[in-house]
């Protein structure tokens, strides 16, 4: 296994649990109460999933791992902008922003 496909699986795993977080944790919930964006959860949690189970596919499928590592990355530097938006401390945007980077670095290796 290669460091890309490591990444990949990385990044796969970690979306899993976020988007089943979702779901099972009422945490995440109040974030998104907190954030004013209550009604965009369950989708942002539906696309967390979708974007993990295509990174899983998308080792062996190269079009499937451009679509779910670009669809991550947007969804991750819109996760950041709130951050920001919300005047969250360095330490609390630090793992959206990780993860921004993380899925442009898969997208990036991908298209190369």
């Amino acid at each position: 296994m290669n460091f890309l496909n490591v990444l990949i699986f990385f990044s796969a795993a970690s979306f899993l649990i976020y988007g089943i977080a979702y779901f099972v944790s009422t945490n995440m919930k109040n974030e998104f109460k907190r954030f004013g964006l209550e009604k965009y959860g369950p989708l942002t949690a539906i696309l967390e999933l979708a974007g993990a189970i295509g990174l899983f596919i998308g080792t062996q499928n190269h079009t499937v791992l451009l679509l779910a590592s670009g669809g991550l990355t947007l969804l991750m530097l819109l996760g950041t902008g709130v951050r920001i938006k919300m005047k969250d401390s360095v330490l609390v945007s630090l793992p959206a922003f990780f993860y921004f980077l993380l899925n442009a670095f898969i997208l990036y290796k991908t298209l190369e």
